[in-house]
């Protein structure tokens, strides 16, 4: 390949040439790359632009909702009792509260056992079933037994009794069961547990048995005199020289004599709190203090006498017998009590932890869970039970606890169960049975079996307990930690035990700094647009969206939203000025703090119509719920055609006062039947004779410890009407709510609810403003296409036809939030533009692309032909060269 250097032989610059000419062919090169750089400059300021709007729709965030109006605050001075909140319908004011009980599960322990994995019994097929309820009556705590023998002599030294950990005071002095009690109640304060002495009573053969007496007639002739005293009160005396069945003489009658009716010795014994019963004559009497005081009877006599007590003519030397009674302990919160001391026997007592509930019952909570499990010989271990509790999820969790004991003979391993819920109506019952008329597995009796109104194999740890507090004066309680009701629209968190104030007040401060945000991010908006937009006359120069289409378009719809009144607002205050909110002549807005105040003052409720979507209804019954951007504003009359109902099931005849279910018992229920498999399920029904009330309970707790059900927030009530039928029915309303029940095994359907057939829910049907709407439930929407579209209400109450009406407005805030969202958003005005000035850029860069690979061949082309012009003056010159050589030459030889 020849080496080429244009020029040499021609004297032409044919690369200055060259480059010269490409300068002007590639001209429209900068203006490509100008005409790029300011759109890619408008989608940087469009890009700013989208920020500042982005800013301002979030200051709306807070003001577009009625409730951000309306919000109260809940101020506890002591926040470590409690924690509060307010809604919209609490009233500020000032309330005092003192919480003296904190509301906690239930927990049961079983006795120890070896292994966690060994078979309990002998693999019975035994259905244990737990339901859930309240004691009734009685308490829960130790029945002690009869004092010490030297008790009532000596009295209890003193570290003889201790109750969780505390010493109880006693000395030679406590001698009764009612100065034990009184011991023990002095430190019930620290103890948390309480006392009662039981009634004292004289034996039952103190005088007889058998309906005959005992008590011979007493003989005082050979000299002697008798005396017979009661806790101190003589009741009888014999002189000196008295024969058995003379005058003045004391027998069985006499004695009877003397105790009947209002008599000195009668009024003597009411003083000293002793009643009488029974007669000496029949061999019962008997004589009982009340309070638990010893009860001395004693005989005394001098010289020589025959007769009294079990005395039947033979000598009387004289007799002392001192009844005495035992005591009861109560703890206050029904935990475990602890029982230790140096000698705790002698107060009646065994040394250990224990408490069982005594004289109580229990009542089934018909709004709390129950289920049943199934123990056979595939899960009857510690294991294998706890397994099938917790997989049952009705309300009741178990666990597996090892105490630590060890050693050959150790039994560490307990069953351990908890209600999942607080409250005093989450205790537990555990009953067993059998299958196929057997009875249940006795071991597994004597692991789970807990009533407490009846043999308690489990013991209680933790007792099911209410919080219990006083408000104003008033007592309430929950089942939980949280208290609502008790002040109207506030709801109570208790933490522990104490007392606290709480101020309920409007909170102004959150409003006041929303309006104030929101006057900022306008002004931060317009501050953007007039530094993108507007003209610096000064500089001589414009933004980057200077005459933009979008961005004035954005600037006048904000303007003239702040500026027009609202349609269908109702109250006090119509625009923004009336709270302080005005433009100035720059454009911007200011906000007047006084006017703002004082329209938090005196038309606080009003503020949220200037800037929220509000719905106003005149029927209490109707709420307004929701709307969407879709939704015009106005008034609007109700009309209702049909309520919504719940779907039911009511037995066809009244229920027997006493039902007979057999064991076994399990119904397939399907509840608001979706076709899906939680909305089925089987229930089993413990076997027993129920009264109408207690099958209600059970049924209804039995069908909403289905989990499947709770997980879908459906549940069912369970009534028994003044008709005395049954009738079931779901919480929920609406077309998809029904309830169906069909036999599995056991009892059947039919023996229950007769041939009564299932009755479905209906949704609520109605217009909004004589446009359609679309019932769901009791929730009524306004129809697409209409001025009401989405316009969504619940409808509540008991009548039909005309509702009244609902005034719907779309407040400031809502209003610039859904411009906002217009102009932001993937389909946004913005994003619009923005995309098609980046589509701009991209044909721009085509078209560069483009003219640089044409401007390739425009210089290949010039550089071929001014080498060409190069080769031929090249060529030229020497031809010229040659001739003038030959000229010269030719010059000289001529």
């Amino acid at each position: 390949m020849g080496i080429s250097s244009p020029g040499i032989g021609s004297g032409i610059d044919v690369n200055t040439i060259v480059s010269k000419l490409m300068q002007v062919e590639s001209a429209p090169l900068a203006d490509f790359d100008k005409k790029s750089a300011s759109y890619l400059a408008q989608v940087s300021a469009f890009g700013n632009l989208s920020g500042a709007l982005g800013q301002f729709q979030s200051s709306l965030s807070s003001l577009t909702s009625l409730s951000s109006f309306q919000s109260l605050s809940a101020v506890p001075s002591d926040s470590s009792v409690l924690s509060a909140s307010a809604t919209t319908k609490a009233l500020p004011g000032s309330y005092r509260i003192n919480v003296s009980q904190v509301a906690q599960a239930q927990t049961l322990a079983s006795g120890g056992y070896k292994s966690t994995t060994a078979a309990i019994g002998l693999g019975a097929t035994t259905t244990i079933n737990f339901a859930l309820g309240t004691v009734a009556g009685g308490t829960f705590g130790l029945a002690g037994t009869a004092l010490g023998a030297g008790v009532k002599t000596g009295g209890l030294t003193p570290g003889a009794l201790t109750l969780n950990g505390t010493t109880i005071a006693t000395d030679g002095s406590t001698r009764s069961a009612r100065l034990l009690a009184d011991a023990i109640n002095a430190k019930s304060g620290t103890t948390g547990v309480s006392a009662k002495a039981s009634a004292t009573v004289t034996s039952a053969t103190l005088f007889g048995a058998a309906g005959a007496s005992t008590f011979g007639a007493v003989d005082t002739s050979g000299g002697g005199t008798y005396a017979l005293t009661v806790g101190g009160v003589t009741i009888a005396s014999q002189a000196t020289g008295v024969a058995a069945g003379a005058a003045g003489s004391i027998d069985a009658a006499a004695l009877d004599t003397a105790l009947t009716g209002d008599t000195a010795v009668t009024r003597a014994l009411a003083d000293a709190n002793i009643t009488i019963s029974g007669t000496a004559a029949g061999g019962t009497l008997q004589f009982t203090n009340a309070d638990g005081t010893n009860i001395n009877v004693a005989e005394a006599v001098s010289g020589s006498v025959t007769g009294g007590i079990g005395n039947s003519g033979t000598a009387n030397i004289g007799s002392t017998t001192t009844a005495v009674s035992t005591i009861a302990l109560e703890s206050a919160d029904a935990s475990p009590i602890t029982v230790g001391g140096t000698n705790p026997a002698a107060a009646g007592l065994t040394a250990g932890v224990g408490g069982a509930y005594l004289g109580a019952g229990f009542t089934a909570d018909p709004d709390r869970t129950s289920g049943s499990i199934v123990i056979d010989t595939s899960n009857n271990t510690l294991q294998g039970i706890a397994a099938a509790i917790n997989k049952g999820n009705f309300g009741v969790t178990a666990s597996l606890v090892s105490d630590g004991a060890t050693g050959a003979n150790a039994t560490p391993n307990h069953l351990v169960l908890t209600s999942t819920a607080t409250g005093a109506s989450s205790t537990m019952r555990i009953t067993l049975s059998g299958a196929n008329g057997n009875p249940a597995d006795p071991d597994l009796v004597n692991l789970l079996g807990y009533d407490p109104g009846g043999v308690q194999n489990m013991s209680q740890k933790a007792s099911a307990l209410d919080t219990l507090a006083n408000v104003n004066g008033i007592a309430v309680s929950s089942s939980s930690a949280s208290i609502s009701g008790a002040i109207a629209g506030v709801s109570l968190n208790v933490s522990k035990t104490g007392s606290s104030s709480l101020t309920v007040a409007r909170d102004t401060g959150s409003l006041t700094n929303s309006v104030n945000s929101f006057v900022k991010a306008y002004n931060d908006l317009n501050n953007q647009i007039t530094q993108l937009s507007g003209y610096n006359a000064d500089t001589k120069t414009g933004g980057p969206l200077l005459g933009d289409a979008t961005v004035r378009n954005l600037q006048a719809s904000v303007r003239r939203q702040l500026s027009q009144q609202i349609t269908g607002l109702k109250g006090n205050l119509t625009n923004l000025s009336q709270i302080g909110i005005s433009f100035q002549k720059d454009g911007t807005l200011t906000l007047d703090t006084g006017k703002l105040n004082k329209a938090i003052t005196s038309n606080f409720n009003d503020i949220a119509g200037l800037f929220a979507a509000v719905g106003k209804t005149s029927d209490s019954k109707i709420n307004f719920v929701s709307s969407t951007s879709a939704t015009q504003a106005g008034d609007y009359a109700l009309d209702i055609t049909t309520l919504a109902t719940k779907g039911n099931l009511t037995s066809a005849a009244a229920v027997p006062a006493s039902t007979v279910i057999d064991s076994d018992t399990t119904w397939v229920v399907k509840l608001n039947d979706t076709a899906t498999a939680a909305s089925t399920a089987t229930i089993t029904l413990p076997a027993g004779t129920y009264t109408p009330s207690q099958l209600a309970t059970q049924l209804q707790s039995s069908i909403n410890g289905v989990s499947g059900f709770a997980n879908a927030g459906w549940s069912v009530s369970a009534t028994i009407g003044t008709d005395g039928k049954l009738k079931l029915e779901s919480n929920r309303y609406g077309a998809q709510s029904n309830i169906s029940l069909v036999d599995d095994t056991g009892s059947s359907v039919a023996s229950l609810f007769g041939g009564a057939a299932s009755v479905d829910g209906v949704d609520v049907a109605g217009t909004i403003g004589g446009y359609a709407a679309t019932g769901d439930g009791q929730t009524l929407t306004g129809a697409p296409g209409a001025p009401v579209a989405g316009l969504k209400l619940t409808i509540d109450g008991d009548t039909t036809g005309s509702r009244g009406d609902i005034g719907f407005s779309q407040g400031y805030a809502y209003q610039l939030n859904n411009l906002a969202a217009n102009f932001l958003g993937s389909k946004g005005y913005i994003t619009s533009r923005t995309n098609g000035l980046n589509q701009s850029v991209k044909d721009i860069g085509k078209q560069k692309d483009a003219l640089s690979a044409r401007l390739v061949d425009v210089e290949a082309r010039y550089r071929a032909q001014y080498t060409k012009l190069d080769t031929l003056v090249a060529s030229l010159n020497t031809t010229q060269s040659y001739l003038s050589q030959q000229l010269a030459a030719i010059a000289k030889n001529g």
